[in-house]
């Protein structure tokens, strides 16, 4: 019999390859949405969505939308503002708490967080934190670096037509990928001109 595990979820592209291995491992995962840290609301609503519509339509797997404190996350949170490792460790700690928090009322041992798929975020940060927080909760956490099967989440959620985000979530991680996007760019043309200069 498959063991409950209650898994946090940041989006639909990413909880593909959580799900599937750790069913693989003997868990049943239930999907907790919790993410304040998502701006606009429209982009939240759209993330939402789209883990809804593959956990029902493809994946058969329960989802439960917790709460989503934008209060707090501002107060928090968002003082770290461009403080990267600040950030997002305060980031990740209010959402693995409120997971937590689900975890245990409604029944739940074991507990994960696909935040660590995508290889932009910290994982060590992150790796520790739901030990820390799964432990002071009487929970097991269950660690597993899932970044290795990024690029075939990335491949099977195009080929399943989901909406695919382009930064994390939070005001200052959109500005952080709008940077480095322009960046790339910059870098591509330079490389252009060079080799027609050559």
């Amino acid at each position: 019999m498959a063991t409950p595990l209650l898994l946090h979820a940041c989006c639909g592209p990413c909880s593909l390859e959580p799900v599937r291995l750790l069913r693989e491992e003997g868990f049943e995962p239930t999907i907790c949405w919790t993410n304040p840290n998502i701006q606009p609301v429209s982009e939240h609503d759209l993330r939402l969505r789209t883990l809804r519509a593959w956990a029902e339509d493809v994946a058969h797997v329960d989802v439960i939308v917790a709460s989503d404190d934008r209060e707090a996350w501002e107060r928090g949170v968002a003082p770290a503002a461009f403080d990267r490792e600040r950030r997002c460790k305060a980031c990740y700690a209010l959402r693995l708490s409120e997971s937590c928090r689900i975890a245990r009322e409604h029944g739940f041992g074991h507990i994960s967080t696909t935040l660590a798929v995508s290889p932009y975020q910290l994982y060590d940060t992150c790796a520790d934190l739901l030990e820390k927080l799964a432990r002071q909760n009487g929970l097991v956490p269950v660690v597993r670096d899932f970044r290795p099967y990024y690029p075939k989440a990335t491949r099977e959620s195009r080929e399943l037509g989901m909406y695919r985000q382009n930064y994390c979530g939070c005001r200052f991680s959109a500005a952080e990928a709008a940077i480095e996007r322009h960046e790339a760019r910059d870098a591509r043309k330079a490389a252009k001109r060079a080799k027609r200069s050559a």
